[in-house]
């Protein structure tokens, strides 16, 4: 690396986010009542607004939104009152989510964890708080995890010489520049999906960035705000220019003559032209399923099968458990705040390497 300085990162943004967390927060950040309103302190207001909406990542939002979505519904049928708080009424909404008497299907316990923290969140943003340590809410949940708990389904990590023979599945047209960039880039660099598309090519170019980047001599530099906060993720160069995610990255920004905002975007159908609009991280999970499946990859096992076993996951997954370095370089590249965390997505950690039975002495 050449020393060169890096940026500090930016403020957060206040663009308004448009879902039910930024209602919440029309309701909770006002002007107070003992302070008389003036033009100045209405454009205060929508500033506050706009920081108390990027709290939390914009995928939690959508989650708590629906969250809320959910609960109300489930009240308005019943004729009950969603806006309090009852641990009694929550208690019995928790209840249908894991055995539903419409018949539909039960929602995973980790989800119905998922929804308390969306209901905690929307009361606390109301001015009101949930309970969840209320026994009508804490027995019930006891009881659902320990009839329905099951051990977490996890995605499988792709190996590097499968990531290679799927980036190989690629041409030279713009949208498969892009494509080759993306998987190269997200695995060395053990990005969410999320993170991979909300990268720019410089600070500040898009209120809707959530990073950008920095290309070296050595590698790229790439300076994001992720679920643990500000992080900065080093991309070495490959070996070889066909496995190379800097070389990939320069590629694409080259041939499709990007300087300015997001690195990633859509590409018209015919390959003629970038568009401005940024990729949606659905597409990244969308791209490891094909490539997969072009590449013929565990071909042992049926089609519709192989499909739920690779996710946008598969590529930060793949960088923890085959990159052959201490751990904690491995942690600090995906931002994890334990080891714990990380082993989680180590699938073919050496469990045994420590044997606490032989230092015993037996």
């Amino acid at each position: 690396m050449n020393g060169k300085p890096r940026s500090a990162p930016p403020a957060p943004s206040n663009a308004a986010q448009g879902d039910e967390r930024g209602r919440a927060s029309e309701k909770t950040i006002q002007i107070p009542d003992s302070v008389a309103a003036s033009g100045s302190l209405e454009r205060l207001v929508e500033t506050a607004r706009g920081y108390a909406e990027q709290a939390t990542a914009e995928n939690t939002n959508k989650a708590y939104a629906k969250d809320w979505a959910h609960f109300a519904s489930w009240c308005r049928r019943r004729g009950a009152d969603q806006l309090t708080p009852d641990p009694q009424l929550i208690g019995l909404y928790i209840a249908e989510c894991a055995a539903p008497q419409d018949g539909s299907p039960a929602f995973s316990v980790s989800t119905i964890e998922r929804r308390l923290s969306g209901l905690s969140w929307n009361y606390q943003q109301r001015g009101q708080m949930l309970d969840r340590k209320d026994r009508h809410i804490a027995t019930v949940l006891a009881g659902i995890k320990r009839q329905h708990a099951k051990p977490p389904v996890q995605k499988e990590p792709i190996a590097p010489d499968e990531l290679l023979e799927m980036v190989a599945t690629l041409s030279h047209s713009l949208r498969d520049l892009r494509d080759r960039a993306i998987l190269l880039f997200g695995y060395a660099g053990g990005f969410r999906r999320s993170e991979i598309v909300a990268l720019d090519v410089n600070r500040d170019d898009t209120l809707d960035g959530k990073g950008w980047i920095e290309i070296e001599d050595e590698g790229a530099v790439v300076i994001q705000h992720a679920k643990t906060g500000w992080k900065e993720a080093e991309i070495g160069r490959g070996s070889a220019d066909h496995s190379c995610p800097v070389h990939a990255l320069e590629q694409w920004l080259h041939f499709a003559k990007i300087d300015h905002g997001a690195v990633f975007r859509r590409v018209l159908r015919d390959n003629s032209k970038v568009q401005d609009a940024r990729l949606s991280d659905k597409h990244v999970a969308r791209l490891i399923k094909k490539t997969m499946l072009d590449a013929g990859l565990r071909a042992d096992i049926p089609e519709k099968d192989r499909l739920k076993l690779f996710s946008g996951h598969s590529l930060r997954a793949g960088l923890a458990s085959y990159a052959e370095v201490d751990e904690r370089y491995v942690q600090k590249q995906l931002g994890h705040a334990s080891a714990e965390m990380t082993r989680r997505y180590q699938r073919r950690r050496d469990r045994f390497r420590v044997n606490l039975t032989k230092a015993a002495g037996l």
